[in-house]
């Protein structure tokens, strides 16, 4: 009986099979994926008070390129980066100084910077069967979330979802935190390949020294209790986090104050992991926050970046360096993507035909289902 997989338990009653090979490495599949998931998803563009009101930025959401732009007032807006007269970029650079009007530098159509509609059309002359109103700019539809700016390229975008709930850092002082870290690499897999090796712990024991020291449940290969056999609902809560720790740093101290509304169970647990799948997610500590995007390039070129964010308080601090704070995720992630990186090269392999995933991989297998959901829904 001790052995048993409780019914609340998380983990799989069978070891299903995976996504096809071809789902890893077929530009065919990529494409697909682009125009399904990355087209029709609410995709994370960063913390919108890091645009700067008169500025235009470029992002990329799948396979579009698309400008964010801020007004002078603080509005935001965005649209496909594609003058629609020619098809130019509007913002060559990473980031642009923007006022009232877009304008492009090719042939010096101007657009409205808030809705996009077309304003003047350079040294063109257009005839009586140009419309002008047919020729605005693209729109991409805006949303806030907890400060981080999401973007849909959809006509009519869905809901923004969230695995635990979109209120889960209720708690957290998220409107007010500052980014104070900036960090991203290239690593050569499958964007999905890095989603499979976040949801699961299997591979800690063997890859993460440093994080099962830190949160000794990893050590056990699985993410938390309840994956355990014999585990049963009602045992109280422990803290995850090794003996005297309260944060993800170095020394396992917090880099500053200890934000004050959290409760008890949150403080217990040491962390709280937000997804919101394609492209992010978020890990809330009891001192700082760290967002994690996950861009697709190609069937196996992904990149990712990730930020810490930090009360003004936290950041006005005498010596405070946020670098030192991001040096124990970011040892965390280097090993995340040399192991996602040598899952992608062995998949390459004609014996590879699809994985049969474990118990412990239940939140693998509820991503597949997604993925496949999404894309047969609209293809």
């Amino acid at each position: 009986m001790g052995q048993e997989r409780h019914p609340l338990s998380p983990r799989l009653a069978a070891c299903p099979e995976g996504l096809p090979r071809e789902a890893y490495l077929d530009a065919a599949w990529f494409g697909r994926e682009m125009a399904t998931l990355f087209a029709r998803q609410w995709v994370m563009a960063g913390r919108l008070a890091d645009v700067l009101p008169g500025r235009m930025r470029r992002v990329q959401v799948g396979a579009a390129p698309v400008i964010v732009v801020r007004a002078a007032d603080g509005g935001v807006s965005a649209f496909h980066n594609s003058c629609p007269h020619r098809g130019s970029e509007l913002c060559r650079t990473a980031e642009e100084p923007v006022g009232k009007l877009i304008r492009c530098p090719y042939h010096a159509f101007a657009f409205s910077a808030s809705d996009g509609a077309l304003v003047a059309t350079g040294h063109a002359v257009p005839t009586t069967d140009f419309d002008r109103a047919a020729h605005g700019l693209k729109p991409v539809a805006c949303r806030v979330w907890n400060g981080f700016l999401f973007l849909n390229l959809a006509a009519a975008p869905g809901g923004l979802f969230a695995d635990v709930g979109l209120d889960t850092l209720g708690n957290w002082p998220m409107a007010g935190l500052v980014t104070g870290h900036h960090w991203e690499t290239e690593i050569a897999c499958n964007w999905k390949t890095f989603w499979e090796n976040y949801s699961e712990c299997l591979h800690c024991p063997g890859i993460h020294p440093e994080l099962c020291d830190m949160v000794p449940v990893y050590g056990r290969g699985i993410m938390g209790p309840s994956e355990a056999l014999g585990w049963a609902p009602g045992a109280p809560q422990a803290p995850n986090l090794r003996a005297g720790a309260k944060s993800w740093t170095l020394d396992g101290e917090p880099c500053g104050p200890e934000f004050p509304n959290l409760s008890e169970a949150e403080r217990l647990a040491g962390y709280s992991f937000v997804t919101l799948w394609p492209s992010t997610y978020v890990v809330a500590h009891v001192d700082y926050v760290r967002s994690v995007r996950i861009e697709p390039l190609a069937p196996e070129r992904t990149r990712l970046v990730a930020e810490w964010h930090f009360t003004p308080e936290t950041m006005a601090q005498p010596g405070f360096d946020a670098a030192r704070v991001a040096a124990f995720a970011k040892i965390v992630m280097e090993q995340d993507g040399e192991a996602s990186e040598m899952n992608q090269r062995g998949m390459r392999s004609p014996a590879f035909r699809a994985a049969r995933l474990m118990p412990e991989e239940y939140e693998i297998h509820r991503f597949h289902r997604w993925v496949l959901n999404e894309m047969e829904t609209h293809a």
